[in-house]
């Protein structure tokens, strides 16, 4: 009973330590990630780098970007956001590096996903965002149908396969609120969100190392008692 009890014990203050570890590898990351978020916008990443680039390093990246907006290829992805549901309106944008970049342009509700409803400014245009990593496949239990063009997630490769582009950055950029809040479409609703609940594992397996180990420790002395009374 010893051995099994000490196991157990030892398994649970592992799962403890555990879990205060990753409390200090997710501070660490929340607090990387606010700084790319507030930092002046860079230039986005180019062929070069995109082998490179993932969700550790590089999400929520403040980038730049300057580039002509191709509306003709533009998707609708389904989305659900605090102004209620609608769509994210997905854009490539051909930019000025002579890469290709899709930008998520905002929110439009879903009573107002004519194009005629959105601004959409001929020309060069520059805009700021966060580099977003791609989303593949869909949403829970609704996969993306690029065939139907219903589109549940920012699938990178699958909207610009759809769409018919070439030279694809492997990421997306969420664009930032512009200076008209009551334009179509409304950037600048990216959630940053981390959740952080590590503390409460850890301090659980704590406490239930501590109670399998004052029970360790209650079954002895009942088994010693035992034993004095039968000698």
């Amino acid at each position: 009973m010893n051995l099994v009890g000490l196991v157990v014990v030892s398994v649970l203050l592992g799962l403890g330590v555990w879990q205060v570890q990753r409390r200090a590898w997710k501070l660490d990351l929340i607090a990387r990630v606010e700084a790319r978020v507030h930092a002046e916008p860079g230039p986005a990443p180019g062929p070069e780098a995109w082998p490179a680039v993932g969700a550790e390093a590089d999400a929520y990246r403040h980038l730049r970007l300057t580039g002509t907006f191709q509306y003709d290829r533009t998707s609708l992805v389904q989305a659900l956001t605090e102004l209620g549901g609608g769509f994210w309106v997905l854009t490539p944008l051909q930019s000025e590096a002579g890469f290709t970049v899709l930008v998520n342009r905002g929110f439009v509700p879903s009573d107002r996903r004519d194009p005629a409803d959105r601004a959409e400014p001929a020309g060069p245009v520059t805009l700021t965002g966060l580099l977003r990593v791609t989303e593949p496949g869909g949403a829970f239990l609704r996969s993306n149908d690029p065939a139907a063009d219903r589109w549940y997630s920012r699938d990178v490769a699958a909207i610009a396969g759809a769409r018919g582009l070439t030279g694809v950055a492997p990421y997306f950029v969420d664009a930032d609120a512009g200076p008209d809040p009551g334009r179509l479409p409304v950037g600048g609703l990216t959630v940053v969100a981390f959740p952080n609940s590590h503390l409460v594992y850890a301090l659980t397996w704590f406490v239930l190392a501590a109670m399998s180990a004052g029970a360790l420790v209650y079954l002895d002395r009942e088994a010693l008692r035992e034993r004095r009374r039968a000698a």
